[in-house]
């Protein structure tokens, strides 16, 4: 076992969670779309929509200040206004010449329209994709680029999945695309051939966790396909949560609702009533462990680290596929369902078997400070 490093030390080294769910990133994609779709002459008036979009999705007005114009670094910030207001946007002259304290409302006509709406954004929806915009454009990689460059960086990490690999997409504008290998030389993206690029790991909260069919960064496959679970249908869920103790019951709903997971009912129905039975490594399965391990001296303290973020963000543990996607491990199924046995084994985490979800630090973890933040570090001894 490697020499174990303090929990200080696994949590700088912590990956940064997802700022968006899978369905929020779709939210991005939907903005990026809209906003690109729209007749404007320049990446400086591309930004600035995007900006106004978001905050004007629910209910068609958006409020901004002079010092939200001047943070987006626009070369002709006059220019952008124009062609705005050239799409019958109603923005008032004190957004660029006012105080830029006080908040100006826009208003963008084809939001207002209850039918038809093209960004239909609940209000936490609108909130985080808002946000994700803001955290995008201030990354430190394109924080002092081009408009080009940061709306190129918007659409790159919109598209791209939970293993940080995406395409370039068919609508992206030609400025944009010409900036994409500025992002490859800044560190914004590790890796870039074609059409096809690669986030790189510092600013993976970015990811838009585009459907993994995209994603072509397993290149190994299990030797044999897991079973498929069968389907459960609402009535058989419920009916097995009233028969369920009262603790895993919670546990199950926690799971169920929890809003940042925002998995499909089927998906937690499945897993909690019908759980895969374990089945023998493939020799080739350890093989390829132990290379890995040897690359990851400190998987351990990372891994039971990463649980109690996870808890305090979703209520729950993280399954074997989102600690490893979390973690930034890109591994095959059958390999990553070993590892994570090997840190049961090693008493780095430690589970409920076979209720899903409840992964947690272990005895090991605990001896080194890393505990779940209901517990201290003497009772945990």
């Amino acid at each position: 076992m490697p020499n174990p490093v303090t929990a200080l030390d696994a949590a700088t080294k912590l990956p940064l969670p997802f700022l968006l769910t899978p369905q929020q990133g779709e939210a991005a994609r939907t903005l990026l779309s809209y906003v690109v779709g729209l007749p404007l002459p320049s990446p400086d008036a591309q930004l600035l929509a995007v900006v106004v979009a978001i905050r004007a999705a629910r209910g068609g007005v958006g409020n901004l200040t002079g010092t939200d114009l001047r943070a987006l670094k626009l070369t002709d910030p006059h220019q952008a206004v124009a062609a705005l207001r050239s799409l019958g946007w109603q923005v008032p002259d004190s957004l660029v010449d006012g105080d830029p304290d006080i908040p100006v409302a826009v208003t963008v006509p084809d939001l207002v329209n209850e039918t038809a709406h093209p960004l239909p954004f609940g209000k936490l929806m609108r909130s985080r994709v808002s946000g994700w915009t803001t955290r995008t454009m201030a990354a430190k990689p394109v924080r002092k680029t081009s408009s080009a460059s940061r709306l190129a960086a918007l659409i790159l990490a919109a598209h791209s999945s939970t293993t940080l690999y995406g395409e370039l997409p068919p609508d992206m504008p030609e400025d944009c695309r010409a900036a994409t290998p500025d992002l490859l030389g800044k560190g914004f993206l590790s890796e870039l051939s074609g059409d096809r690029y690669r986030l790189d790991p510092a600013v993976r909260h970015l990811a838009g966790r585009l459907h993994e069919h995209a994603d072509q960064g397993e290149t190994e496959r299990p030797a044999r396909r897991v079973a498929e679970r069968p389907q459960v249908s609402p009535s058989e869920w419920a009916q097995w949560k009233a028969q369920a103790g009262a603790a895993l019951r919670r546990h199950a709903e926690a799971v169920e609702y929890c809003p940042v997971c925002a998995l499909p009912l089927e998906q937690v129905a499945s897993a909690f009533m019908t759980p895969i039975a374990p089945v023998p490594t493939p020799r080739q399965v350890r093989v390829a462990y132990g290379a890995w391990k040897e690359a990851h001296p400190d998987r351990g303290p990372l891994a039971a680290q990463f649980t109690v973020a996870f808890r305090t963000e979703h209520g729950h543990g993280p399954s074997y596929s989102q600690l490893c996607t979390g973690l930034a491990w890109d591994l095959p199924r059958s390999l990553r369902t070993f590892v994570v046995c090997r840190l049961l084994a090693n008493e780095w985490l430690t589970d409920t078997a076979p209720v899903p979800w409840t992964l947690r630090p272990g005895t090991a973890a605990q001896a080194h400070g890393i505990v779940l933040p209901s517990r201290t570090p003497q009772t945990a001894r």
